[in-house]
């Protein structure tokens, strides 16, 4: 039940950031969900491996290079999955950033209360 929701969530979040930032697009909230889907695959498996390989600059730049990583992974969804569109890098990292602080904002509303 918590990953359907933290899915839902974040189909949310991409699709209020495709209808406010322009050049970046998605069909519909189905198309969001399989963006967060698609996105949430990527991030399990392609991102360890391309912060393996990036390391050394990653180090270099004091971690700011994992924008361009994370804009990566956004423009390879969109490759992917033919209702979702990037204009380019640069609004690939402007959405990163707005999709990371949204997300963050949401998770932290509907996080659920543990009890003890």
């Amino acid at each position: 039940m918590n990953l359907i929701l933290r899915l839902l969530i974040n189909a949310f979040a991409v699709f209020v950031l495709a209808h406010f930032l322009n050049g970046v697009t998605v069909d519909g909230y189905t198309g969001a969900i399989i963006v967060a889907i698609v996105l949430s695959i990527l991030n399990l498996l392609v991102k360890p491996i391309l912060i393996i390989l990036t390391l050394p600059i990653t180090v270099l730049t004091l971690g700011l290079f994992l924008l361009i990583i994370n804009a990566l992974i956004i423009l390879l969804a969109d490759k992917l999955i033919d209702g979702f569109a990037v204009n380019g890098i640069w609004t690939a990292v402007l959405f990163s950033i707005l999709l990371s602080i949204l997300q963050s904002i949401l998770h932290s509303l509907f996080k659920e209360k543990k009890t003890n």
